[in-house]
């Protein structure tokens, strides 16, 4: 018990006053230790032994060693976290100071980055900030965008001058060497020459080799060499709804590419002005865009390969200067182009595909079938063994059903192709193999 501040000894007597004024050699303190003060300090043990209610002889640090198993690590000693050297006041408020000027540092570096991010203080930044371009935008060879461009060095305007005026058309280049592929009807009732204008802007004139006006195909030659021809595809394999790019200049538009697919096969068309020649050809019907200025200009498919040539719009204007595209549009299939255009350059002119008769529709109440009305002697349908008064139902296996129908399918096909004929005699249905010929002209 104590006394005051006074400690007694066990047997009852009171403890010598500290400090002594003597210390006997059996009390003298222990040995110093680092970090106590030296011994004969006024008074000699740390601040914390001046406790009242601590035994001064108790030791300033306890390390408390658990006890563990034989064979055991040793663990780390646990140490009184209350026991130790004290700090000043001066070092107590500088670790929060401290702490408070690199907090306030890290948020106002956080703060500006933010800012200069959403645009503060700079000017408002619209829009999302994406990583990286969708896969739409990069643009890949065999998207549309690719094809577009693959294919515009290809494409080109042609202008030609003469008695009536000048026209404008599209047209496409079929060889390094110079040769354009363009519509008969862009040249007629030209001086014979014309203005190749390409995608760069660039221009060279060029020459008339030949033209086809039954099947609305002309070939010009330009003397610059060195340039990108199309890749031709092939007309035959293509299939409705198959996707489509029309290239040309439309409304002297130049560079324009519009897209659809294709709307239908085989579609007979017989164009041509009052009193001049009839074009017959089976065209491939699409819905892109085509207006004044796309005649000439390639048909693509979606591998960018020309599958037909621009040629003819149906419109609702009865003004052929304000038609416009209403989404029926028709090509000359590449594969009858490319044959004329060849031969033209071969040999100036192009030949035309006969069966060698003369047809008439089937006759009132006939729903299908053309009547051949005529039959000449010499001709493939005579060799065949058709005569006047059948009546064909199918060419290759395509309905017919108006005169036109006949005469666009057999100009589709080469001199020498051998076609299936489905007709009917009286009663009876026949198929006949025929082998089609050139017109000697």
């Amino acid at each position: 018990m104590t006394d005051g501040w006074n400690w007694r000894q066990p047997d009852g007597t009171p403890m010598p006053a500290y400090p002594p004024t003597s210390v006997p050699p059996s009390a003298a303190p222990p040995a110093a230790t680092p970090g106590a003060p030296a011994p004969g300090a006024s008074p000699w043990w740390s601040d914390a032994l001046s406790d009242p209610w601590r035994d001064p002889r108790t030791p300033a640090a306890v390390v408390v060693t658990p006890v563990r198993p034989s064979g055991s690590i040793d663990p780390e000693p646990v140490v009184d976290p209350d026991v130790g050297p004290r700090r000043g006041l001066a070092q107590i408020l500088l670790v929060p100071l401290i702490t408070a000027l690199l907090a306030g540092a890290l948020g106002g570096a956080l703060g500006y980055g933010f800012s200069v991010r959403n645009g503060a203080g700079g000017g408002a930044v619209l829009g999302a900030q994406g990583s990286e371009a969708p896969a739409a935008a990069q643009r890949r060879p065999d998207s549309l965008a690719g094809v577009a461009e693959r294919l515009r060095p290809s494409v080109v305007t042609v202008r030609v001058g003469g008695r009536g005026g000048s026209s404008l058309g599209s047209g496409f280049v079929a060889s390094a060497d110079g040769y354009v592929i363009t519509n008969d009807h862009v040249v007629a009732g030209g001086s014979g020459s014309a203005t190749i204008v390409f995608s760069d802007g660039s221009t060279s004139p060029a020459k008339l080799v030949g033209q086809d006006p039954e099947s609305d195909i002309a070939v010009l030659k330009t003397s610059r060499t060195g340039l990108s021809p199309v890749e031709f595809g092939d007309s035959d394999a293509i299939a409705v709804g198959d996707p489509v790019l029309a290239f040309g200049s439309p409304l002297s538009l130049a560079n324009t590419v519009t897209a659809g697919i294709v709307s239908a096969l085989d579609r007979t068309i017989q164009a041509g002005e009052p009193g001049g020649t009839t074009r017959y050809y089976a065209a491939i019907q699409t819905d892109a865009a085509v207006n004044q200025g796309n005649s000439g200009g390639p048909l693509v498919d979606g591998a960018g390969r020309v599958i037909g040539v621009n040629s003819v719009i149906k419109s609702l204007a009865s003004d052929e200067q304000e038609a416009g595209n209403i989404g029926l549009a028709f090509a000359i299939p590449i594969n009858q182009a490319k044959r004329l255009t060849q031969e033209i350059i071969d040999t100036g002119k192009a030949r035309r595909t006969v069966i060698g008769a003369q047809v008439t529709n089937a006759g009132a109440g006939a729903a299908v079938g053309v009547r051949l009305s005529a039959v000449d002697r010499s001709g493939p349908a005579a060799a065949a063994g058709l005569r006047t008064g059948d009546v064909i139902l199918k060419f290759d296996g395509r309905p017919l059903t108006e005169p036109g129908d006949l005469i666009a399918l057999v100009r589709k096909y080469a001199p020498g192709s051998v076609v299936t004929v489905e007709y009917r005699r009286g009663s009876a249905q026949q198929n006949v193999s025929v082998t089609l010929a050139a017109d000697v002209k």
